[in-house]
């Protein structure tokens, strides 16, 4: 007896799949076409031309990140157009802490069977993203295996490159005492602690679908990049608040000399916030280290520049609090807790460890 002849697609992987994919996500990667790339895509490797972006004398700097399993919630949901959203804003915003300005975008999206579809919808946000950041989508890999994921499932990664001039990196050395810390507010939970939150969802048997409750959790996270590019000088340091809190990634910033005193009674906790923490439970403490608790970036700025900073990001769609400021001390934070809807009247301090 003859064997049949097998083929990639008798192993489950179809290549004219994928390159219908690639043909349909062009001219959205097109659209985020910007000074120094074209963003075509299609090639084996994207190109950008720094002296076209008008850098003299540039440092790269390189961030990579997923999106974490708030996919899953996307997928449950069956509501994909705004993961790809979430994959640049935790890249690009982790460039422009360092006052880097996002150039390029590559992204990585794993299945066991590619839908065309639902992949296109993704790509389409993470154009979305791109455009918001101001970064070039440039390339990228769509990986299809089938036995590596459940039906229906899949993975993102993105890679985002930027660059700064030598002489304005952010590196938090001008940092000082007498500085003020501010808040800007997050769009949510943004991309950090879904593991928590899929585990309160299961053990309190909510319904994703009810109250859009689902909706609201899917929120994308909120791409800071273009309101404090143009500021960037005015700035002493930049921390992404994402998994750690408050707590872990302020000190990240902070010189050795410097603790941040943060109060958390200068701003309300959002409701989906509070609705997390009864629905499991948790800790004051455990909120504000695993959450973003509606504070997505601290700018940390020099007293005598906090209004003319505070009108310039207002000015471009930010809401702002004044969370705290900056004292002499071991490098750290310590967060002063309220006697309010986050719990009992604490202090909590964590000490940052280079």
């Amino acid at each position: 007896m003859t064997q049949k002849p097998l083929t990639y697609a008798d192993a489950g992987v179809s290549i004219a799949a994928g390159n219908a994919l690639v043909k349909a996500i062009g001219p959205l990667a097109k659209s985020t076409a910007r000074p120094g790339a074209d963003a075509e895509i299609g090639g084996f490797g994207g190109i950008f031309d720094l002296k076209a972006a008008g850098f003299d004398d540039p440092l790269l700097v390189a961030a990579n990140d997923g999106v974490g399993t708030k996919l899953k919630l996307a997928i449950e949901l069956g509501r994909h157009d705004g993961v790809g959203i979430d994959l640049v804003a935790m890249c690009a915003n982790d460039l422009i802490v360092q006052g880097a300005e996002p150039l390029f975008f590559l992204d990585y999206y794993a299945t066991g069977k590619l839908d065309k579809d639902v992949a296109a919808t993704v790509v389409a946000s993470i154009a979305e993203g791109c455009r918001i950041a101001g970064c070039a989508l440039i390339g990228g890999e769509t990986a299809e295996m089938p036995g590596m994921y459940a039906d229906g499932d899949y993975d993102l990664a993105g890679f985002c490159v930027g660059a700064v001039e030598r002489s304005k990196l952010l590196t938090g050395s001008r940092v000082a005492p007498g500085d003020v810390i501010l808040g800007l507010a997050s769009s949510g939970v943004h991309s950090n602690g879904f593991s928590l939150v899929r585990r309160i969802i299961a053990e309190r048997k909510w319904d994703i679908f009810a109250d859009e409750l689902g909706e609201r959790l899917l929120t994308p996270t909120r791409i800071y990049v273009q309101a404090l590019l143009p500021i960037i000088d005015r700035i002493h340091g930049l921390a992404h608040i994402t998994g750690g809190g408050l707590l872990d990634n302020i000190p990240r910033v902070l010189p050795d000399s410097c603790h941040a005193i943060v109060n958390v009674d200068s701003w309300s906790l959002p409701p989906i916030f509070a609705l997390l923490q009864n629905g499991g439970e948790i800790a004051a403490a455990e909120m504000a280290r695993t959450f973003n608790c509606g504070i997505g970036m601290a700018a940390i700025v020099a007293a005598s520049n906090v209004e003319a900073v505070e009108q310039r990001l207002r000015e471009a769609g930010e809401t702002l609090h004044r969370i705290g400021h900056i004292e002499s001390g071991k490098r750290g934070c310590t967060v002063h807790g309220p006697a309010g809807s986050w719990g009992s009247d604490e202090n909590w301090t964590a000490s940052h460890h280079a």
